[in-house]
């Protein structure tokens, strides 16, 4: 053949187009094709056993559907619109197929050809699980900008893999898979609202709203209606439209308390109620209204403590208590900083300018020196403060060593004085007093409960004790 012939454009296409069906052909598990009619003009000899045919004859002349019911080449035929990716039913499997039309020199529409690309799903396992997981990443994100109330944390936050972290996983998956109450254990600064916020969103719950109070922070005067709602005009000053409670908002859905040990006496028996009896009465009504709402409920104190202290209800702490899951402390997972810096690094880096944000060893060496005793909130704090100070955002042992107390443990005892020098009783006692707010602080990382917990004082003495000294409430020794 001449050269020219060879190198005609024409020529190419057609040539192409027959290497393309015999090698489809080839690596495919079938292959059929119809006329516009949508009778079968041909089979290949692999297809026929899938078929229930001995020979190609059987087909030939007959309507697809005779032969593949339900098939949707007849429609690839009359409309001339290929379906590049279908999944298929025949004789009670599943096969992965492609559908195109056939067209002649004009352009015309003649008929379709069929190939049976995977007669076996397996293969394509990791293909569709990860369809599967970008559908619910997008299904998530659509719903949390969508919607304010929106939890924004899934198990894959909480990373690590030790022991502790590990089990914790577990368990919360477990309880994302059942609608019972939880109870999130662990030192401030674990991450309970993070682990909550997961449980939220792996469960059937996870369209509707997740409602987060931190019940320490409600006044005692406030708490009922907080929770409850209010009945129009329930009392002076209250609105006449009524307000809706915590529990009313998050019907549907999940309601998260945290510091739950801090809640008063005479509000926990109207909480046991609720979780008993699904049903709240807002304040000032005489209507029940039914709610379906899952509680998972957070602390840093040990509750059986409180209980037999007589400052929190057994039968409460049981109905709780369904199901705990204790979050390990930092220092307790100090294999797992790597990955717990990165994933810091990446939610720090997406909420400023930090874009090049890096850690070496010897960052991650003098971090695994220290206590933690603010676990990972106060590792993300100290991050986040390094990156500030850094012109590079390459954090190095150097910055972090420049942050991080001298020592790894938080010391409540006042600083040293030169041998010899004594100071009246009053200056000593005040200063030492001043010390333990002050590190109170530092080991709370500013958190006003918690300090004034470690100490045994109501949150109003820190305070109180906070103005006598003039320190500023998120005042803490760097």
């Amino acid at each position: 053949m001449p050269a020219s012939s060879i190198r005609d454009p024409a020529y190419l296409r057609a040539r192409a187009m027959e290497t393309l069906f015999e090698r489809l052909e080839q690596l495919c598990e079938g292959a059929i094709a119809i006329d516009r009619g949508g009778r079968v003009v041909y089979v290949n000899e692999k297809y026929l056993a899938a078929l229930g045919l001995n020979h190609a004859g059987e087909a030939i002349g007959r309507s697809i559907e005779e032969v593949i019911p339900n098939s949707l080449m007849r429609k690839v035929a009359e409309t001339g619109e290929p379906i590049l990716l279908d999944i298929m039913e025949l004789g009670g499997e599943q096969l992965v197929v492609t559908r195109m039309p056939i067209e002649d020199e004009n352009g015309t529409v003649i008929g379709a050809i069929g190939f049976v690309l995977y007669d076996h799903l397996e293969s394509l396992k990791p293909l569709l699980a990860r369809v599967a997981q970008l559908e619910s990443d997008l299904r998530l994100a659509r719903r949390q900008l969508s919607n304010p109330r929106a939890a924004r944390f899934t198990l894959a936050d909480f990373v690590g893999t030790t022991p502790g972290i590990a089990r914790a996983k577990e368990l919360a998956s477990r309880a994302a898979r059942q609608s019972v109450t939880v109870l999130l254990t662990g030192e401030t600064g674990t991450g309970k609202e993070m682990l909550a916020q997961a449980i939220h969103n792996a469960s059937s719950r996870a369209e509707k709203p997740f409602v987060s109070v931190n019940v320490a922070a409600i006044p005692d005067t406030l708490i009922e209606s907080e929770f409850f709602g209010t009945a129009p005009g329930a009392y002076t000053g209250a609105d006449r439209r009524g307000r809706e409670g915590k529990f009313r908002i998050a019907d549907g859905g999940t309601l998260f308390l945290d510091e739950i040990g801090e809640m008063p006496l005479q509000l926990q028996a109207k909480l046991l109620r609720v979780l008993q009896e699904r049903e709240i009465e807002p304040l000032g009504s005489d209507k029940i209204t039914r709610v379906n709402v899952r509680v998972i409920a957070a602390t840093n104190v040990d509750l059986r403590k409180r209980v037999s202290d007589g400052a929190f209800r057994a039968d409460l702490y049981y109905r709780l208590n369904v199901l705990a899951v204790d979050l390990p402390k930092l220092r307790d997972c100090l294999a797992d900083l790597p990955d717990i810096c990165a994933r810091l690094l990446d939610d720090i880096s997406a909420s400023g300018d930090y874009v090049k944000a890096k850690i070496t060893p010897s960052a991650l060496a003098a971090l695994a020196r220290y206590d933690w005793p603010g676990n990972v909130r106060e590792l993300r704090n100290v991050l986040e403060r390094a990156l500030i100070l850094s012109d590079s955002g390459r954090l190095t042992g150097e910055d972090v060593a420049r942050i991080l107390p001298v020592c790894g443990e938080v010391r409540l005892a006042p600083p040293e004085r030169p041998a010899g020098l004594v100071v009246p009783y009053a200056e000593a006692e005040a200063e030492f007093e001043k010390h333990t707010l002050e590190q109170a602080l530092a080991a709370s990382n500013g958190q006003i409960t918690e300090a004034a917990r470690m100490l045994q004082i109501s949150r109003a003495t820190f305070y109180k004790k906070l103005a006598k000294f003039g320190l500023a409430a998120g005042s803490a020794p760097v």
